[in-house]
């Protein structure tokens, strides 16, 4: 498929599967990552209002310093279309070897069009040029569309499908980038380090 004038402007990686679109790599301070922080705030604290409060959403977008979320060991990245942001997402470093997938947002205007899926490629992309070797992330117990998301984009679920999401609280997910075979929270020892109890949402 050719490479849209548009993504080698930006000198980012192509999309496959929409290369009208442009990868923009940028930080938190960008006025273009605004809809990003208010659509996922309004998610959050209406998916959760009972465990979150009212300024739940809020509090979970200031859970991590933005620049965790630049380089050397994070990046930020949305889709522009005809300069508008339609989609995005960011990882941080979880540890030396794991990047971790955060804030994973299509504008609710441009959904059910595999956006979602070209941002997550695009950060799995990132992460591997940035030397990591596996990608870890949680979703929301109220986050089916996530959880759908993972699955289909070869992430393993790191905790039982059958159960009831409720009770798990956090749904962890790795990937290995390395070609490596499907993990499993045996093979993934900083699962040690995490609480997985309640929480307003996830990635």
């Amino acid at each position: 498929m050719p490479v849209s004038p548009a993504a080698a402007a930006d000198n980012g990686p192509t999309i496959a599967t929409a290369p009208r679109y442009r990868v923009h790599r940028t930080t938190f301070a960008d006025p273009l990552v605004q809809p990003l922080l208010q659509e996922l705030q309004y998610e959050y604290s209406t998916r959760y209002p009972g465990r979150s409060g009212s300024d739940g959403g809020s509090r979970e977008l200031r859970r991590y310093p933005a620049e965790q979320f630049e380089p050397p060991h994070g990046q930020l990245l949305l889709l522009l279309e005809a300069g508008e942001p339609v989609a995005g997402g960011a990882y941080r470093r979880f540890d030396r070897s794991t990047a971790e997938l955060k804030r994973i947002w299509t504008h609710s205007e441009h959904r059910r069009r595999g956006l979602a899926r070209a941002v997550v490629a695009e950060l799995e992309q990132a992460a591997v040029a940035a030397g990591y070797q596996q990608v870890y992330l949680t979703t929301g117990p109220r986050q089916p569309e996530a959880r759908a998301l993972y699955l289909a984009a070869g992430y393993t679920a790191l905790f039982d499908l059958a159960a009831d999401p409720e009770s798990i609280g956090r749904l962890p997910f790795a990937k290995s980038l390395t070609g490596a075979g499907p993990l499993t929270a045996a093979d993934f020892p900083p699962l040690a380090r995490i609480d997985f109890g309640p929480v307003p949402g996830g990635s």
